[in-house]
């Protein structure tokens, strides 16, 4: 991606990872980071904690390109294809159980804490984040020209 700095993939896909929304202003090259307001605690706390950087967005859309955080539906695909490249035959039948399982996420996580591919599932996750932020660039700056 050669109009996007890769350490700025690489802030906005860790930043997602986290469950922060990332706004990337193309005039100033700010990165915005808002949490998914409808999974706070407190929501009217977290409005207050983030109000001028809410400021900075609402009103001023336009400006931004806009990364979401991964929608449940997402995330699965993700550890689908994490399952589905494994090379351990025994550890990838019992990921692909677990995702056929209630609580999913839950158990898949447990699991891969558990395991001796915790940092692979972390670097996989973290390619897959990275990938879709690199498109997410391609595909505004394709629609720009």
């Amino acid at each position: 991606m050669a109009n996007y700095d890769r350490k700025v993939i690489e802030e906005i896909a860790g930043d997602l990872d986290i469950g922060f929304n990332c706004y990337y202003n193309l005039k100033t090259k700010e990165i915005v980071k808002l949490p998914n307001f409808d999974d706070s605690f407190d929501e009217d706390f977290m409005r207050e904690e983030f109000k001028a950087d809410i400021e900075k967005v609402e009103g001023n859309e336009d400006d931004y390109i806009i990364f979401e955080i991964l929608d449940s539906f997402e995330a699965f695909k993700i550890m689908e294809r994490f399952v589905g490249q494994m090379t351990d035959p025994h550890f990838q039948d019992k990921l692909d159980y677990i995702l056929q399982r209630e609580k999913p996420f839950r158990y898949f996580k447990q699991a891969i804490d558990e395991s001796e591919h915790r940092q692979a599932w972390f670097d996989f996750k973290r390619n897959e984040l990275e990938r879709r932020v690199e498109d997410q660039f391609r595909e505004c700056k394709s629609n720009s020209v």
